[in-house]
């Protein structure tokens, strides 16, 4: 693991992003010598076609009983 002075970093910043994204290496930033933050890659999200909108979606009310009474079709029970 890298360490980077804050004032290095200040200066170099986005290319040690772009370093830090390709890589995949943490770099920690230091401050007088003291650790202070630590940069590391987000990892990738994982992309599924099933499922990727659970929690998104409330259902109110009941969803299952018809819109229109059955009386007005000639399928009514009788």
């Amino acid at each position: 693991m890298k360490e980077i002075r804050a004032s290095v970093f200040k200066s170099r910043c986005l290319t040690i992003m772009d370093k830090v994204q390709s890589t995949g290496e943490p770099v920690i930033i230091t401050k007088r010598g003291i650790p202070i933050v630590k940069i590391m890659p987000v990892p990738a999200a994982e992309e599924d076609i099933f499922g990727f909108m659970a929690g998104k979606i409330k259902v109110v009310g009941d969803i299952e009983s018809p819109l229109v009474p059955l009386k007005r079709f000639d399928i009514a029970p009788k």
